[in-house]
């Protein structure tokens, strides 16, 4: 029951810098060079976590098909479904704002108001991009006995400018603080279920099934950082986009091989 819970604590922790990002973007105007910025590191460790620790430790259990269908069905689950939630709206919920000022300018666009479908579809992109990494969160200690730090850090990461963006774009459509904390910590609180699903479901499972599970979240975690992280990142920074996207992966790598 205590691991239970310490990986909804985890998942909790994780999902909170949602709510720090939402805050900053509630109470300042931050560069969105510098939102681009945060964005492209988080991918870059995203993709480094999934490389070297998810789907190269589910291969070393589970072989080479278990482990490429499993990823391939997670980034096929993801496509379809952000599909659908992008016909209702949520296609820009990653997206800075600021994207379309002039260089060096960083007043917020005029925005039109989002209806109430729309902010509901954001809402549920947004979960649907942070339960698969939850998931992981929960499993790197069902599987381990201990969270994986490299997944921590690139999910915290990647969270800051989600939260920041979209809450930015919400005060500017005339949504309350209410509704914009509600719609994050409802979220955040999602995201900690989730991790306690991920360990409490799977904590006694075999490496095999762990492993097909690993997969398919990091599959879902692919096309989630291919479809709206990296876009939105280099539509705001064109030139250091790249540079960044490598520093978070160096940055995961470095924290894998030290343990």
């Amino acid at each position: 029951m205590l691991e239970t819970l310490a990986a909804g604590a985890v998942g909790l922790g994780a999902a909170s810098f949602l709510l720090i990002g939402a805050a900053i973007g509630w109470l300042m105007q931050v560069p969105t060079g510098v939102v681009a910025g945060v964005m492209a590191f988080g991918a870059g460790a995203l993709i480094s976590t999934l490389a070297y620790e998810l789907v190269g430790e589910a291969h070393a259990v589970g072989g080479l098909a278990l482990t490429i269908g499993g990823f391939l069905a997670g980034a096929v689950i993801y496509v379809l479904a952000d599909l659908a939630l992008a016909r209702q709206g949520a296609r820009a919920r990653k997206r800075s704002i600021a994207l379309q000022c002039a260089p060096g300018v960083h007043a917020a666009p005029v925005v039109p108001a989002a209806s109430a479908g729309v902010g509901l579809a954001v809402a549920i992109g947004a979960l649907l991009d942070g339960v698969p990494e939850s998931l992981v969160l929960g499993l790197s200690i069902a599987d381990g006995g201990a969270v994986s730090i490299p997944m921590l850090v690139a999910v915290a990461v990647s969270n800051v400018p989600e939260g920041l963006s979209s809450a930015a774009g919400m005060k500017h459509e005339g949504r309350s603080a209410r509704y914009v904390f509600g719609v994050w910590g409802g979220i955040m609180l999602v995201s900690g279920v989730a991790a306690m699903l991920g360990f409490a479901l799977l904590s006694g499972a075999s490496p095999e099934v762990v492993a097909v599970v690993t997969t398919i979240a990091a599959g879902g975690i692919m096309a989630m950082v291919a479809n709206t992280m990296i876009p939105e990142a280099f539509a705001a920074d064109r030139s250091l986009t790249g540079l960044w996207a490598a520093l978070g992966f160096a940055l995961a790598f470095a924290l894998y091989q030290l343990g």
